[in-house]
């Protein structure tokens, strides 16, 4: 049987696109990451990431107050472009090996993923930190 397929889109700075297969409880999903190629408040937000997506990551730098602002900007954004009233969202605090330089601290993101009813994470990319519940 092949693979569910599930189509999310990662949002904020820049990101990296890319493919992934993973198995939820025994059944198989490939899930295509998109890159929204560092879309910013004053960018048009393309069509291409409202339609046929499954689920979107909000990505925000934990030591840069402007890619916070960005991401409720681009959450509000795709609130008006979906027609929804919710979306599935997963907001992510990137760059916790920066802590010393920590401008948002964890309890803002996870009052904002609150207010969004979405799950919330921090997260080293540059460590290669997962979250356990994440794996």
């Amino acid at each position: 049987m092949p693979p569910k397929q599930r189509k999310i889109a990662i949002m904020g700075y820049r990101s990296v696109a890319f493919t992934k297969s993973t198995r939820v409880n025994s059944q198989d999903y490939e899930l295509k990451l998109v890159d929204t190629a560092g879309q910013d408040e004053y960018s048009i937000f393309p069509t291409q990431y409202s339609m046929d997506i499954h689920g979107y990551v909000l990505v925000y730098s934990i030591t840069s107050a402007k890619s916070f602002e960005i991401v409720q900007i681009i959450y509000d954004k795709l609130l008006d472009i979906t027609g929804k009233l919710h979306v599935p969202i997963v907001l992510v605090g990137n760059k916790t090996d920066l802590y010393v330089d920590r401008m948002i601290t964890t309890d803002q993101g996870k009052r904002l993923a609150n207010s969004w009813n979405a799950a919330f994470l921090e997260t080293s990319a540059k460590q290669n930190e997962v979250p356990i519940r994440f794996l």
